[in-house]
């Protein structure tokens, strides 16, 4: 089956600062880092994925750029988070799962390698950072089995950072789909999972990345570290 990907892109990144998307914001690399996303995800999953950026604030700039993939609106993009975000992509995708990430991820492409196995076996992951726990990032703990147990920023001792690279299954998407919908306006799309998780028993693996480089850009030295990716 066609892998599905889902890029959520219609936040105002006012932190970073940018007059335009954040995912525009051009790299050390000379390309922008959804155009780095894309060219990853491409040469990694193949170039008939299906792709979907589910867009916002100043969205032309985001689909004149790149006019090949398919889009999403959010319309609600300055009163709401990417619960809503995730929530409407996951309603418009086609049959099996979606893997989506975070617009202003930039990642080691062999992040999606190591995951590729577990996107054929349609088993739910959240991909983790063990080698940092900050205090404003989304923070995770496992159940007895090594599953994801909780999943938010208020999490106390925290085995680690999710960094927003996720899956949900074909199996799982109706039951998250119907929890995103439940959340409120400004949640994260991690309550979704959590609420997933604790109400219907849903099992999110959690995959251990920290031997690749990923950074979520949201200030300015978060994208000098990003830089230094390559």
């Amino acid at each position: 089956m066609t892998p599905q990907v889902a890029i959520l892109a219609a936040g105002m990144g006012t932190r970073l600062g940018r007059p335009f998307p954040k995912p525009l914001t051009q790299l050390a690399t000379g390309k922008s880092i959804m155009a780095q996303q894309l060219d990853h995800i491409t040469t990694v999953l193949g170039a008939d994925c299906r792709i979907t950026i589910v867009v916002g604030f100043k969205m032309d700039l985001i689909m004149e750029a790149f006019p090949e993939v398919l889009y999403a609106y959010n319309e609600n993009y300055s009163e709401t988070n990417t619960a809503r975000s995730l929530a409407r992509v996951l309603q418009l995708s086609g049959e099996g799962g979606l893997l989506w990430l975070n617009g202003d991820v930039v990642f080691d492409p062999r992040i999606l390698g190591k995951v590729r196995d577990l996107l054929t076996a349609e088993t739910s992951f959240v991909c983790v950072n063990t080698a940092a726990v900050g205090a404003e990032e989304v923070k995770y703990t496992v159940d007895a089995q090594g599953n994801i147990d909780q999943l938010s920023k208020t999490v106390v001792d925290g085995l680690g950072e999710a960094v927003g690279i996720n899956y949900v299954s074909a199996r799982d998407k109706a039951t998250l789909l119907q929890r995103l919908r439940e959340c409120a306006d400004q949640d994260y799309f991690e309550r979704g999972i959590e609420l997933a998780i604790a109400q219907d028993g849903l099992h999110f693996l959690p995959v251990d990345i920290s031997e690749f480089g990923c950074v979520e850009v949201d200030f300015e030295d978060d994208l000098a570290r990003a830089n230094t990716l390559g």
